[in-house]
């Protein structure tokens, strides 16, 4: 359907493909990976269009329908989420809007003498808006929004008073509802809850197109590709399977190519001192110049390339008391609307709760009466002796100073702080070379989401109250991070749509339901098996 055949492209001084080849067939669901700044979103550019290749050429099947979904999502305002979404459907949404207007037609006394040609072509254009399922057109776009966790309200209020976040679930919807031959998703995963991740899940393993996506989630791209196209330095290789095998197989590939680096340089070592033992010998000559022209003739294997990854060790934090935070009878509403009523809960020193809940019930309320952000309408929440508490919320990224760069904004938090320690602080959370000089206003949501980070961890809490840590992380900085947490000696409190990150860390669940809450020992993968689903109300 799609082919890309040995494309060159160059932005700036930035070289991002190389003679680069790569198929999407019919039917295949297909990853695309690789490190920020690789070349994804302008493959997917080069594929819909809007960039050309240098050299070599994308080439698109004939008839071929590609519904592109990016994170810039563009101005959205005047008319409800519904109409929204299916003003995007395609061919449909085409013909809905001329039946609209030959309705309009009919009804205009002045063109009265134009009525016989309105009324046939209203007739044509009625029969294909039933060929293409266009009176089912609203019920699919509410289905679609519904599982995207919109309420009826939300769909049919004014798109543009929407935030940032919902407007992107609203472009994902108009290209999910669109059902095009070929789907580009760059990034779907963002912004979405555990809920309608899942969704989005059950209704990419059914659409029966071509599909080339990115992601950040690797529970998410696991369970719907079946082939990766990674991007790296300039190449494209494609593997067949998951993500999970692609890791395996890659890291294989890398050991294979450094084994056979080392034996080669072994050789050459040996060959070199050869010639250099000999080379002033005039009875080894012809010996010494058969093995300078066999080392000319030698193809070099290069060492695999490394991908830059660098561990966050947390400094040891001090020991809290037992008893962390205590909630008890604690009262809160927003208006008329009841979010805990005599809620009584406690966490313990060492305990690792995620919170679950459906979207609205009430999670990041919690979070916010545990750090002090907002107070009970009722009842006392008691932060225990000794408990130093980092608090990573989402409003968290707004407080960072536009006009510092990253490192004037370390420097700022810990004057105490060598510049060495800090730039280390740096690297690990991504910020390498000439990033540390970046002002914080241009920064992206991923790289303030990093910052607020190293800025809470670097002298380390014993509490870490985190409302999705994870959003905007890409994975080798997710992994980092876990791996970080998977060590800290402290306590945890938090909230993610990200399944890999609530499998690995947590050993508590707390599930908020309307009906109270609800503990689990144990942590997220018990908490599956046990309840039989995923997310609150979603069967797996």
């Amino acid at each position: 359907m799609i082919r890309l055949d040995n494309i060159s492209k160059q932005n700036g001084h930035q070289i991002l493909f190389i003679e680069a080849s790569a198929v999407l067939n019919k039917g295949e669901k297909v990853g695309l990976v690789g490190p920020n700044g690789a070349g994804k979103t302008t493959l997917f550019r080069m594929i819909t269009g809007r960039e050309l290749p240098d050299e070599g050429q994308v080439a698109v099947d004939r008839g071929v329908t590609i519904g592109y979904f990016s994170q810039d999502v563009g101005e959205m305002a005047g008319r409800s989420s519904v109409a929204e979404v299916m003003d995007g459907a395609g061919p449909v949404s085409i013909v809905a809007a001329e039946l609209k207007e030959l309705e309009t037609a009919m009804a205009d006394p002045e063109r009265a003498d134009e009525m016989e040609a309105i009324i046939e072509r209203y007739g044509e254009v009625q029969h294909r808006f039933q060929e293409l399922d266009g009176y089912a057109l609203e019920g699919r776009a509410r289905e679609v929004l519904a599982g995207l966790s919109f309420s009826q309200e939300m769909m049919d209020g004014d798109v543009g008073k929407l935030s940032g976040g919902w407007k992107m679930r609203v472009a994902l919807a108009r290209i999910l509802l669109m059902r095009p031959d070929v789907m580009l998703l760059d990034e779907p995963s963002n912004h979405l809850d555990l809920e309608s991740l899942i969704w989005l899940e059950a209704f990419l393993k059914d659409y029966d197109g071509a599909l080339l996506m990115t992601s950040h989630d690797r529970e998410f791209m696991n369970r719907i590709v079946n082939k990766i196209i990674e991007i790296d330095g300039g190449t494209l290789t494609t593997y067949s399977g998951d993500y999970a095998f692609y890791e395996k197989q890659r890291a294989l590939a890398e050991q294979q190519q450094q084994a056979q680096f080392e034996r080669q340089q072994a050789m050459l070592a040996k060959e070199i001192k050869f010639i250099e033992r000999f080379k002033a010998r005039a009875s080894h000559a012809a010996q010494v110049q058969s093995r300078v022209k066999k080392l000319d003739k030698i193809e070099r294997v290069e060492p695999p390339r490394r991908r830059q990854t660098v561990a966050f060790d947390f400094p040891p934090a001090p020991r809290s008391g037992d008893d962390v935070v205590i909630l008890k009878d604690v009262h809160k509403g927003y208006g008329n609307r009841s979010i805990y009523s005599g809620l009584d809960f406690s966490v313990r020193r060492k305990e690792r709760w995620c919170v679950m809940g459906i979207n609205g019930a009430g999670k990041s309320t919690l979070l916010k009466l545990v750090a002090g952000a907002t107070e009970p309408d009722d009842g006392s929440v008691t932060v225990g002796s000794s408990v130093k508490m980092g608090y990573f919320a989402q409003h968290a990224m707004d407080l960072l100073d536009g006009e510092r760069t990253v490192f004037e904004e370390l420097e700022y938090a810990f004057p105490q702080a060598g510049q060495g320690s800090l730039r280390t602080l740096a690297g690990c959370f991504g910020f390498s070379g000439d990033d540390v000089e970046k002002k914080c206003r241009v920064l992206s949501g991923g790289e303030k989401a990093r910052l607020v980070m190293a800025l809470m961890l670097f002298d380390p809490p014993n509490f870490l109250v985190l409302d999705e840590p994870t959003n905007h992380l890409d994975m080798a900085t997710k992994e980092m991070l876990i791996a970080a947490l998977a060590q800290y000696e402290g306590t945890m409190l938090f909230v993610s749509h990200d399944r890999h990150f609530l499998a690995a860390l947590s050993n508590r669940v707390l599930e908020v339901t309307p009906e109270g809450v609800h503990t689990y020992g144990g942590g997220y993968t018990e908490y599956v098996d046990r309840t039989g689903y995923e997310a609150p109300g979603l069967r797996s």
